[in-house]
């Protein structure tokens, strides 16, 4: 039997699975009062999740929206169902929904390179939809990852920052091994930049306050083998990451289950002692820097600035000022 006494909602995006299922578990489990909306793109798979954690936690305060964050027409729709819906205030946006493809260049259905468009430009038009529906204290987390940073020695390749519509579009449409997962690497920076130059922007502006609080956030979950990331791998890296690294969670601090993320990820939601916390980046539950050039201040206005260009985000549709 379920509290059905939610105040207050959450949105989490790629939540039908892995880190982001474990988040909403987690949360119903807390029974605060969120209102948990599984923001996926497979309705089936969302509603296995919405059944499965309703049946495991006995919490009835969640469902299921479809969400395709390749498709800009999809987050647009997404925001404007939300918005058309009495749900309770939106307090919490966790952008937890990423892609990593090894073997070749995948397009959005914008015709954008799909690790940018979803782990970045999705999230980046998503939030500013959806911010005019935020009410304080309210939080929003981006999911990024230790391979942001060129001094873990994550075996990934380090990002390289290049001009935003050059990420967008990239000209190497037949990529080498490597080629994929740098691309990746820069989405989890581009995640970082996203995160600060939001936070400084609500504070600039006078949304952020201490009496008002919107904050903003990033995560590093660790390595998570068993998750969903390396689905276009070949079959044999996709048989040792989902059976055999898994055995690393017992000896390596770093290397996480998707279940002790989950726990991690929910926490920056629920922590009270955080509610005026902003423009940090945590790895699990620790605060700590981010790399050296996540605090690059241009290449995180410039992120910006183009990402605005490239989702056709209007001065109408976001509270911020563009």
């Amino acid at each position: 039997m379920g509290y059905n006494m939610a105040n207050k909602t959450v949105i989490i995006t790629g939540s039908s699975v892995g880190l982001g299922y474990e988040c909403a578990k987690n949360i119903a489990r807390a029974n605060e009062g969120w209102f948990i909306i599984i923001a996926s793109r497979n309705k089936e798979r969302n509603l296995i999740a919405v059944d499965s954690i309703k049946k495991e936690t006995g919490y009835d305060d969640i469902e299921q929206m479809e969400l395709d964050l390749a498709s800009f027409q999809s987050v647009r729709k997404f925001a404007t169902e939300f918005k058309a819906k009495s749900y309770s205030p939106l307090q919490g946006i966790i952008c937890n929904a990423g892609v990593h493809y090894k073997k070749e260049t995948v397009l959005t259905k914008d015709g954008i390179e799909a690790t940018f468009g979803v782990n970045h430009l999705g999230h980046f038009l998503l939030v500013n939809l959806l911010l005019e529906k935020m009410t304080p204290p309210a939080r929003i987390i981006f999911v990024s990852s230790d391979v942001h940073d060129p001094t873990n020695k994550t075996g990934m390749p380090n990002p390289k920052y290049q001009k935003p519509y050059d990420m967008a579009f990239p000209k190497d449409k037949i990529i080498s091994e490597s080629t994929g997962p740098m691309r990746y690497s820069t989405s989890k920076l581009c995640n970082i930049y996203c995160t600060y130059e939001l936070s400084g922007r609500l504070n600039q502006q006078g949304i952020n306050t201490k009496q008002k609080p919107i904050t903003v956030n990033a995560f590093n979950p660790g390595m998570m083998p068993g998750s969903g990331l390396a689905r276009d791998y070949n079959s044999f890296s996709r048989f040792m990451w989902k059976y055999i690294l898994p055995v690393l969670t017992l000896i390596k601090p770093e290397v996480k289950t998707t279940k002790q993320s989950g726990k991690a990820l929910a926490r920056l939601l629920l922590d009270k002692e955080l509610i005026e916390t902003t423009s940090k980046y945590f790895d699990g539950y620790k605060e700590k820097t981010s790399s050296i050039d996540s605090y690059n201040k241009e290449n995180a206005l410039e992120l910006w600035e183009e990402s605005v260009k490239l989702v056709n985000l209007k001065q109408e549709e976001t509270i911020l000022k563009l």
